[in-house]
């Protein structure tokens, strides 16, 4: 029966094991199919972006109850999480808590510390989840939080409470096998669990042990894999984000290459190649591959938080342009896209393009460019990088955008402002100035 046990559980974790490698294969590809545009410059920097940010989630801190109880789920997650080497080496070698002998007096020391996050990230889960259905922050209640951004949140929530409450019942049974129903001083928080189940038989609780370690350890394989579909996945893709995120100031908009290019070509200088057979080019982007593998990267990494929208004036004031919604449009275009050329091939394109089809033109339009979502973002995505280009693509390739910008271009191509003066009338002001001081 022993065997039995260690066979299925070493089938169970070479089948987990397949699955999360094939998804890390999938969103591999997907973040590929953008622009190969990540920067590795000022490598000091970018490791204090990824400590600070990342890791002890700075900017968060905003809102420090939050934040406190967001940073007692993560590091719960990481800690209690720990156990799981344990439960492995149980698992495949058919032991009992593997490690207690060789840990000795601090080996319930550690599993207190186990338990103490469980019970904490239990109670911030809970707190979470009566905020998003209880008394509805108002950031949670947007359009595109319904269905399934909406039921993943929650299930996310309730997952983790699950796998804390199974950790800690399975010690309180445990506990039960080896002491009978006395507490045994050694495991603290999962004493208060004994009375649950101080009633049933010795061989009952024994099973009920064994259900609910099973039901841990495939509870974890089930999560990992989980998580690579659900917005959860910043769990691991905040560390490479925040590293890869730019460094430039956030009011900086940069030059498009493809413009200096062209611009270079017509004043006859040599432009990255060769000047005779200039490359054709599309300027700013109509899909998710003309956008940057940051880009793809950030939509794959966002929390979906709502922060971002949260902060935007457009949205504020009763536009349709959510930020978030921007990067879980990009997230589901990329997914869609990338499953398109994985089944037809590498070098084929579906229908479908990321303007029109998922983003409106009226989103766009909206954004003020006002870095408000950049800077509130707390791991450094920055939609407006994706708006940006797909603004770009709309003026310059379909020569579309609201009639003020029209009236700024004739401006700034007839009279080298974007108010049609004269260009001898612009130092008029300057004139009057003059006039009233002397």
């Amino acid at each position: 029966m022993e065997i039995l046990s260690q066979l299925i559980f070493s089938l169970l974790l070479g089948i987990a094991a397949f699955f999360f490698i094939k998804s890390i294969l999938r969103l591999r590809f997907n973040t590929t199919l953008g622009k190969e545009i990540l920067e590795t410059d000022n490598k000091s920097q970018r490791w204090r972006n990824v400590f600070f940010l990342a890791f002890g989630q700075q900017k968060m801190f905003k809102r420090p109850m939050l934040a406190f109880m967001h940073l007692i789920v993560y590091l719960g997650f990481l800690i209690v999480n720990v156990e799981l080497l344990e439960i492995i080496v149980d698992g495949l070698l058919g032991t009992h808590r593997a490690f207690q002998d060789t840990l000795g007096v601090f080996y319930s020391t550690i599993i207190n510390v186990f338990e103490f996050f469980a019970v904490a990230v239990f109670l911030a889960c809970a707190i979470f989840l009566w905020r998003r259905n209880v008394s509805k922050v108002a950031r949670f209640q947007s359009p595109e939080m319904t269905r399934w951004p909406k039921l993943d949140g929650n299930l996310i929530l309730i997952f983790e409470m699950v796998l804390m409450f199974a950790l800690l019942s399975m010690n309180a049974t445990d506990t039960i096998i080896i002491n009978g129903t006395e507490s045994s001083q050694a495991f603290f928080f999962s004493d208060f669990l004994i009375p649950l189940y101080s009633g049933l038989s010795l061989e009952t609780t024994h099973s009920v042990e064994r259900i609910f370690w099973w039901a841990h350890i495939i509870g974890i394989c089930f999560f990992a894999n989980y998580v690579m579909y659900s917005k959860h996945l910043h769990i691991f893709l905040a560390f490479p984000n925040t590293f890869y995120a730019s460094l430039s100031p956030k009011g900086g908009m940069p030059n498009m290459p493809s413009i200096t290019n062209e611009v270079k070509i017509m004043m006859g200088m040599v432009a990255d190649g060769s000047q005779e057979n200039p490359q054709i080019v599309t300027f700013g982007a109509k899909d998710v591959t003309d956008l940057s593998n940051l880009s793809l990267l950030s939509a794959y990494a966002c929390t979906e938080c709502g922060r971002c929208t949260s902060r935007c004036p457009a949205n504020l004031t009763g536009k349709k342009l959510s930020p978030r919604k921007i990067m879980m449009d990009t997230r589901d275009r990329a997914e869609e896209l990338g499953q398109y050329k994985r089944i037809n091939g590498a070098d084929q394109h579906d229908s479908k393009n990321l303007i029109k089809d998922y983003i409106t033109d009226e989103e766009l339009f909206a954004c003020t460019s006002c870095n408000a979502c950049v800077e509130e973002c707390p791991i450094s995505i920055n939609p407006l990088s994706i708006i940006n280009e797909l603004k770009r693509y709309k003026a310059m390739e379909e020569a579309q955008g609201p009639s003020e910008w029209n009236m700024m271009y004739q401006g700034l191509e007839t009279s080298f402002n974007p108010w049609k003066f004269p260009p001898s009338d612009r130092m008029n002001w300057a004139e009057k100035v003059n006039n009233i001081e002397s």
